[in-house]
């Protein structure tokens, strides 16, 4: 009997062993990791099934299946599947709470699948629950920095983290006063930088997410516009053949007005079905046709958009692009069809959407001038948008907005054209008009001349200009252009 006791133990204790959780990133999961990475979702979980086959104990094909949900809920918003995926986040959650707590990818696991949560539900409107997994999400990451200092994957996500708490608008302040967290450009920056340019093994495995994340808060949080462009070719970034990367080149060529590189870079991708299908093309392909005036194109494109996507992010701000594009065309049975859809579809928690419901709400149309002179600005077509203009003064406008927005275009086509003095004299003469309106051109104005002023390394001024825009109340893009006033006072300052 005893003998047999002996043996049943030792059994128990093989099996114990052999049942371990591990967290084994082999060939076979990174391979995983950079197909899903580049948009390649299925290949990538063909891949993950391979790797549990292999070790049903290793933790890393949860987490990869973590970035599958995550990149198709984030990209499509489709409710029916958010409602079948959205439980696989709580789900995956428990599993690697049981895995090895002294490794450091137990922390950092724990971290991104709160962070593709947190990201997923600030999609659907539940901004409560995300705060609550941003916070949780830090606090684990903060944590593990203090236990595995030289464990580079911490730095990729707290970085960011860092870096943009640290530009948190006022209206969301609370949230983040509220949760303990503490931001700083600088600081998260830097240690974003030294990840994304780092030889470490774990961060050159990692490249295809730092290299989509670093840019844009290259763009957007240090206001660095062309160093994140130069970044996107000095890396030789695939565009082609890793559709994330041209997601995310795409959209920094529009908002640089770039839109005939943007263009090409949507029409040249790799066309195979393996991709995740995503009517996100069709959206930022409607952009690039509507800033050159080519209305019949960008109708067909933003109509397709309104047709496949299910989500409820910009959806206002498409369907407003598309009922100006159908106003310029002279069909005004489709535009005001479309200004209708704006009250019924689409949410309105960004500022795009907003101001497309403020839109929405009006009588009047916009001065058709204008618009065209706006949309070919906005596209990079700043000679053809000043001679749209020439010749003409605010006097000739007889609505008080027409002659703000007449004298703001005026000062955006100079500022982009390099007469930068001539920029700041009619952007002074745009905050005068209209700092106490609606409109968010006097806003938009202060941000403008106070990063003329800082690329000038006049920093003193730049913060008056930025500050402001700040003091500024009540207007359309409120919070995203306080965003980019408090990122122009850090930086100013050092922060």
């Amino acid at each position: 009997m005893k003998s047999i006791s002996i043996l049943i133990c030792s059994v128990l204790l093989v099996a114990t062993a052999s049942a371990e959780k591990v967290y084994d990133f082999n060939s076979v999961c990174q391979q995983a990791y950079q197909e899903i990475t580049k948009l390649k979702i299925d290949q990538g979980l063909l891949l993950v099934q391979k790797a549990r086959k292999q070790n049903p104990e290793n933790l890393i094909p949860i987490l990869l299946e973590d970035y599958a949900d995550f990149f198709r809920l984030f990209f499509n918003e489709d409710p029916a599947d958010f409602k079948k995926m959205m439980p696989n986040f709580s789900e995956r959650l428990d599993l690697l709470a049981d895995g090895p707590k002294n490794s450091p990818f137990y922390n950092f696991c724990l971290s991104s699948v709160r962070i593709h949560k947190a990201a997923v539900e600030v999609k659907f409107g539940q901004n409560w629950s995300a705060g609550w997994d941003f916070r949780k999400a830090y606090i684990l990451l903060k944590e593990n920095k203090k236990n595995y200092p030289d464990f580079v994957l911490n730095d990729l996500m707290s970085g960011s983290l860092t870096a943009i708490i640290g530009t948190v608008p006022s209206g969301y302040k609370w949230i983040v006063s509220l949760f303990g967290m503490r931001g700083s450009i600088v600081e998260g920056m830097k240690v974003l930088r030294a990840f994304t340019y780092s030889n470490d093994p774990l961060a050159k495995l990692y490249f295809n997410e730092s290299a989509f994340v670093y840019p844009y808060l290259l763009f957007y949080i240090e206001n660095k516009k062309e160093e994140a462009i130069l970044f996107i070719q000095q890396k030789k970034l695939d565009i082609i053949n890793n559709h994330l990367f041209c997601f995310m080149a795409a959209n920094l060529a529009i908002n640089n007005k770039q839109t005939t590189i943007a263009g090409n870079f949507i029409l040249n991708r790799n066309p195979s079905a393996d991709y995740l299908k995503s009517p996100i093309w069709d959206f930022e392909m409607g952009f690039v046709k509507l800033y050159r005036l080519d209305l019949p194109d960008a109708i067909r494109y933003l109509e397709q958009f309104q047709k496949d996507f299910k989500g409820n992010f910009y959806k206002k701000d498409a369907l407003l692009k598309l009922s100006y594009a159908y106003y310029l065309q002279g069909n005004m049975v489709a535009a005001e069809a479309a200004r209708k859809a704006i009250l019924k579809k689409g949410v309105v928690e960004t500022d795009a959407d907003k101001k497309a419901m403020k839109e929405a709400r009006l009588v009047s149309w916009p001065n058709p001038l204008l618009l065209k002179a706006r949309y070919l600005s906005d596209g990079g077509f700043h000679k053809e948008a000043l001679l749209l203009l020439q010749g003409k003064t605010s006097d000739q406008f007889n609505k008080e907005d027409d002659k703000l927005e007449f004298v703001y275009r005026v000062a955006r086509i100079y500022d982009d054209l390099g007469r930068k003095d001539d920029a700041i004299k009619a952007y002074q003469s745009a905050i005068v008009i209209g700092e106490h309106r609606k409109e968010y051109y006097a806003a938009r104005a202060a941000v403008q001349i106070g990063q003329i002023y800082e690329e000038r390394g006049q920093k003193s001024q730049a913060i008056i200009y930025y500050q402001k825009c700040l003091d500024m109340d009540d207007h359309d893009y409120k919070d995203s252009l306080d965003q980019r006033a408090k990122s122009g006072i850090s930086r100013c300052k050092g922060e």
